[in-house]
């Protein structure tokens, strides 16, 4: 693909395990991601096999977003979510893409400039740099939420739901998407070897395998399932869990199916894009 294409090629940079960036800081993990950007989507790809896309369908679904609304998408990256939310809302719509990276949000420019032509809705999108933890944005003036892979990644976790739940209209939803932390010892190796023999060996290509083994330690300091998430909520006034575990199957169910009956359209139409 082309982002990989136009990452410029240098030998791995190995460092002991000890001297490794932690990335504590939220200026260093934005640091990461300016670095990070031209092989993004690439890896992505790469670490779910493709699964990513699907799940980004489900997010926006369970956003409750629907035409003419006017939604965020927080952490936005590359604009996958925001892409999506755009065509949801329609040309009546209007969709924020926030990052704190502005090399992924001039990629993200990149694929609006390069699509609009043949969906109009996403001229609906503007792409704004700022933090998820000080949202440059008014009270109550989204009707949805989301946040993909970004939420992980934010140091105060606790401040950037409450500034989500800020500038969202009373009753609306944020729709978190993430890798979480498994109580499976087969999971946690599946996800272990995953990172440590097929992503951070390719992301050394372009040197940055330290930066990719961070997605490690940052999945193992992340939330492990719903007992965490339910105690996230209680702590935060006016958030809560908008799905259970049931409806999230039956969900998934219908997901599954309409996807295989449009994968064939989809990838047919992204290689034309």
């Amino acid at each position: 693909m082309d982002t990989v294409q136009s990452a410029r090629r240098r030998r791995p940079e190995t460092q002991p395990e000890e001297e490794q960036p932690l990335h504590e800081s939220a200026a260093q993990r934005q640091e990461l991601f300016n670095r990070i950007a031209p092989v993004y989507d690439n890896l992505n790809d790469l670490f779910t096999l493709g699964l990513h896309r699907l799940w980004k369908r489900w997010s926006v679904s369970w956003s409750g977003v629907k035409e003419g609304d006017t939604v965020l998408d927080v952490c936005c990256g590359s604009g996958d979510l925001t892409f999506l939310l755009s065509e949801k809302v329609g040309i009546n719509g209007k969709v924020i893409g926030l990052d704190f990276s502005k090399e992924l949000l001039e990629i993200s420019e990149s694929r609006q400039r390069e699509r609009q032509r043949k969906k109009p809705c996403y001229k609906n999108i503007e792409w704004v740099n700022g933090d998820a933890v000080d949202l440059p944005f008014s009270d109550s003036t989204f009707d949805a939420a989301t946040i993909g892979y970004g939420l992980r990644n934010i140091v105060d976790r606790k401040k950037a739901l409450e500034e989500m739940t800020r500038v969202l209209k009373p009753g609306s939803k944020v729709s978190v998407l993430d890798f979480n932390k498994s109580t499976s010892k087969l999971n946690c190796k599946i996800k272990d070897w995953m990172i440590d023999y097929v992503v951070a060996p390719f992301a050394s290509l372009y040197g940055l395998a330290n930066e990719y083994r961070y997605l490690k330690n940052s999945i193992y300091g992340y939330y492990t399932g719903k007992d965490e998430v339910d105690d996230l909520v209680k702590e935060n006034e006016g958030v809560d869990r908008a799905i259970d575990d049931e409806d999230l199957d039956k969900k998934a169910e219908k997901f599954i199916e309409e996807f295989r009956e449009n994968l064939s359209k989809e990838v047919y139409e992204e290689r034309l894009a």
